[in-house]
Parts: C-alpha cells; sequence; structure tokens
C-alpha cells in the first residue's frame, strides 16, 4: 500500500504516503477480515487479487477514507457487503450523499447499492487510471462545461455555483453518468428511451407521454451518490 500512495503522490511524498498507508493498513485489514468481504471461492480469490494489485491505488485509498470514518465512530455493516467483495459503513461520510472509494462504500441504502458497486467495478476495470481519469473529468467540466449543450435545464436548473457542481458537472462526469445509465437499465428495463439523471430528454413519436428522470435523492437512490 506505501509503495501505491507514492505512486500517487511522487518520489517527494512517498514517505509519507507509505506511513499514511501502513497506519490504514491495519484497520482495513481488520474490516476485510471483520466483515467477510471476499467469498472462499476462485471468484472471490480473484477480486481480492485485483483489488491489491492492479487497483491497489484505489484500495489504498479506500483504506484512508474507511480508517477515517472509523476514527470518526462510524460503524461497519457486514450484512449488507459479507462476500461482495467490498466494505461497506452503515454512516454516510457526507451528509445526505452515498460515497464509494475503491471498494468501500459508506452510507450506501438498498435503493443506491447496485449504483455503487458500478463505481467499485470502475476501480478494478481501470486500477491506477481511475482516480486520475475523474480527477480530469472533473476539472474539465468545471471550466469547460460541454455538458451543458445536452443538460436537462428543466428537470436540473442551474441556479448558482452549488447547482452547477451538483446538477451540472457532477451528473455529468463520465464515471456518474456510467452509473446512472445503470440505474435507469435496473429501473425500466433495458433499452428503454428514458434518459439518466441531468439528461435531456428525447421525444418519441410512439409515446404521448414524457419522462424526465427525477431528483436523485428521492427517486433514485435515498441518498444522493458521491463518489
Amino acid at each position: 500500500m506505501g509503495a501505491a500512495a507514492g505512486w500517487v503522490l511522487g518520489p517527494a511524498g512517498a514517505l509519507v504516503g507509505g506511513a499514511v498507508a501502513a497506519v490504514a493498513a491495519v484497520p482495513y485489514g481488520w474490516a476485510v477480515g471483520r466483515v467477510r468481504a471476499y467469498q472462499p471461492t476462485a471468484h472471490g480469490v480473484g477480486l481480492f487479487a485485483v483489488d491489491h494489485s492492479w487497483s491497489l491505488v484505489n484500495t489504498c485509498a479506500g483504506a484512508v477514507f474507511l480508517t477515517a470514518n472509523l476514527a470518526r465512530g462510524h460503524r461497519l455493516d457486514p450484512s449488507a457487503c459479507r462476500h461482495r467483495g467490498r466494505v461497506n459503513l452503515r454512516e454516510q461520510a457526507i451528509r445526505g450523499y452515498a460515497t464509494t472509494v475503491g471498494n468501500v462504500v459508506a452510507g450506501a441504502t438498498a435503493a443506491c447499492e447496485r449504483h455503487e458497486d458500478v463505481h467499485v467495478r470502475q476501480a478494478r476495470l481501470f486500477g491506477p487510471l481511475y482516480l486520475p481519469l475523474i480527477a480530469a473529468n472533473y476539472a474539465l467540466f468545471t471550466v469547460l462545461p460541454v455538458w451543458w449543450l445536452y443538460h436537462d435545464h428543466a428537470g436540473y436548473p442551474i441556479t448558482g455555483p452549488r447547482r452547477y457542481l451538483d446538477r451540472g458537472v457532477y451528473l455529468h462526469v463520465w464515471h456518474e453518468a456510467w452509473a446512472y445509465r445503470r440505474d435507469v437499465r435496473d429501473r425500466h428495463g433495458p433499452g428503454t428511451a428514458i434518459p439518466r439523471a441531468g439528461r435531456r430528454a428525447r421525444r418519441d413519436p410512439r409515446r404521448r407521454w414524457s419522462w424526465r428522470v427525477g431528483n436523485t435523492r428521492d427517486r433514485d437512490h435515498g441518498a444522493t451518490d458521491k463518489t
């Protein structure tokens, strides 16, 4: 974990990163064993191997996130993550939001569990590129809002700096757009002509009704995702 932290921070921060990772490794290892996160099967062993090799940078970030939340008195949720390849915390790290960092999920409800699982899988798929790609997309969409052209301004009006970020940038960054697309398929079936959150609806001449994806906190998740 120290080597991965050093890779992210660069040579000058390798020592500090290694110390932080070493401190976080103990509660992380305890939590993984406590909730029995990985199933003792070939599939579970494979997930463990990916999380602690290719996706090690994300796992390190998740371990630090987990340690910080445990220090705040937050509790593990073994029933929600046993043999699921992730570690769940009952409480939200950020009030009103479910948050996923690496393979650690905080504050997820049953309604948004599969959304958060998408982020866990994204981290495994992109490995050390995952967090830099997210950061780059946030930076790009903050200063160059190309999403403005296809944003659902009626359903998600941008009324100030906060709404610019949480209704605009956040809903359109690639990893969130991917997860919201999955939410639509889960709720309405594959191939359904219903846009994901923040997307302008396309008119379907075969239908007399129109649908707008509602507020993510109320309809899609029960707690808005914040990854």
